[in-house]
Order: C-alpha cells, then structure tokens, then sequence
C-alpha cells in the first residue's frame, strides 16, 4: 500500500482489501455490508471484488452472525464480523462472552478463534437510541478477548490487518464520529497491536485518552500550551492488554494525569487507569489521577449529546483541578 493521506473509513477498506487478497481463508460477514457497502461504506466495492462467498450478507440476527463465525472459525476461516452500531452488539454478547472468548481456554490451547468484530462505537453523529454507546468495559472485562481502538487513519489501517491476522479473537472499536477524519497512513505499521503511543509530548500533566477522545484531549493540549502549559497526551490504542508501562513511564514524567473517555465515568476504563497508577506511581504523582468521561445516565437524545460528550473545556477544567493541587 502506499502512503499518503486517507480518511479513516478508507483506511479500514484499505485494510479490509488487503487481508481478502492475502489470505483466502478469510471473510467478511455483517448486516448490508455487502451491495450497500455497510452503513457508513467501510466495506465498499468489496463484494463487488470479492464475490457473495466472501463478503456475506447477513440477515438481521447478531447472535446468528457471532455464532455462525465461530463456526467458521473452528472449520479454518478467519472471519471479521461487522456489527452495525454499537448498541446492536447485546443479542450477540452472549455469544461473545460465553463462547469466543472462553473457547481457547476450555480448549486448553489447542481451538483458536482468529475472529475480529469491528464494532463502529461512540456518539457524536446525531443518531437515535442504540445508535451511540461506549461499551468498551464490558469487553475489556471479559478475559479472551483483546480489545482495542484506533484514533486516526495510519493506526486504524495497520491495527485492524494486525487484528485481522492474530489468532485470538478482537473486537475492533471504530470511533464512528471519526470516520471522515483524514490522516497520512504510512507503508508499515510502527507499532504492535497492544502499544500505546505519545501523540504529544509534554511535562506538566498527562492526558490519557483513546478512540474519539484522543482528537478532543490534542484540542485541550494545544489550548493548554497557549496559558504556558505543556500537557502530554497518550493513545492507549488497546484497552485489554494495557500498555501501562508507557503510561506509566509518562506519569511518572509529569506527576499528574487526566484520563477521558466517552464512556460514563463510573466503572469506565479510568477507573482501571486511576486505580494502577496509584498503585504503581504514587510516590510520583502530585495529585490524584482524574477522570473526564459521560454521565452515568443512558446515552441522551441527539439534541443534547454534546452536553454529554465530553469537550475541550471539561478536559482543560480537569487539568486545572490536578495542577492547583
């Protein structure tokens, strides 16, 4: 592939294209993904190129694509499933939950579920109910599994190949709000699947973010930098491993971090973040690990999702509160 700039739904095509023409064994499967090209044509001219056997038309039945993947799974192929939108993932949790993610295990090593589930995630876009949820706990919690996140074009291409050719089941989370958003996409990958990576370098505080938040948290650094602060700012990328010992380096660095998320705050994954760096960087922090992230309450009505949706000013105010102390 060359490098060059692409939006971030090219580049998950891109991607996409590339691991059908490497490895025949491997299919696409999901709702309207193929003569549509999915709802937000990440997977266009695909069928078209690649024939019904290989990028499949679902029915309606999120349960029935997980379970007819793990199948498929077992018999040799590396299927990458496409759940439509973020809250459309529960009829299939179940499957997620109790069978792909388990089935290495129970197997003693000897089964091995090379699925990915790309899963268009988080808010921002003005869509209805069930349409704009962060649920990325709930997976991250779940032993089996590897879950992680890009933020911007270059990662969003390399880590879905990266997931598409590991062994172990993924579940791949796609920052919808993000998908037009254009980056240069380099000709190799610069990091494994589960690095985190400095996107700003800074030494007063440390924001750490990833997906859709990661854009907001460069926003609030380059805000920051204009009242003489330099905050830096980390992309986990994957939220099951953690890549803690990047972060932890730069905590260490700056003796203050803001982690934010869209997710609501309460058991989110800063919770996680908070509770390791306390433990793991104590004598270095000068002030508690704060977190920036969505009210514990259901995703509200479009009109007033950006009260919401954490923001730059949210973030800024939380970098207040760690440095007055």
């Amino acid at each position: 592939m060359m490098a060059g700039q692409l939006s971030i739904a090219k580049a998950l095509n891109n991607a996409l294209r590339k691991s059908l023409e490497e490895d025949p064994k491997t299919v696409l499967m999901g709702e309207d993904i193929g003569k549509l090209g999915g709802v937000f044509r990440i997977t266009d001219g695909l069928q078209k190129d690649f024939g019904e056997s290989r990028v499949i038309d679902t029915p309606l039945a999120e349960s029935g694509i997980m379970g007819t993947a793990i199948g498929l799974a077992l018999r040799g192929y590396r299927p990458v499933v496409e759940i439509q939108f973020d809250g459309f993932v529960y009829p299939a949790f179940d499957q997620i939950v109790t069978q792909l993610a388990k089935m290495h295990a129970r197997a003693l090593g000897h089964v091995k579920l090379p699925i990915t589930v790309r899963i268009p995630y988080g808010g921002g876009i003005g869509a209805v109910e069930h349409h704009s949820e962060s649920h990325e706990a709930y997976f991250a919690h779940t032993a089996g599994l590897r879950v992680v996140t890009p933020a911007g074009a270059h990662d969003a291409h390399w880590m879905l190949r990266q997931a598409i050719a590991s062994d172990d089941p993924v579940i791949f989370l796609e920052p919808k709000r993000r998908y037009w958003d254009k980056g240069e996409v380099g000709a190799a990958a610069d990091l494994g699947l589960h690095d985190a990576r400095i996107v700003r370098s800074g030494t007063d505080a440390t924001l750490i973010a990833y997906g859709p938040m990661v854009k907001v948290c460069l926003e609030a650094a380059a805000a920051a930098e204009e009242d003489g602060r330099r905050l830096e700012v980390v992309d986990l990328r994957s939220l099951s491993p953690v890549d803690f010992a990047t972060v932890e380096e730069s905590v260490k660095r700056t003796g203050r971090a803001v982690v934010v998320h869209e997710a609501p705050v309460f058991m989110g994954m800063g919770a996680e973040l908070a509770a390791r760096l306390t433990e793991r960087c104590f004598y270095h922090l000068e002030a508690p690990v704060l977190r920036v992230g969505g009210y514990f309450a259901p995703y509200p009505p479009s009109r007033v999702e950006e009260t919401f949706l954490p923001d730059l000013d949210r973030v800024l105010d939380a970098v207040d509160r760690a440095l007055a102390y």
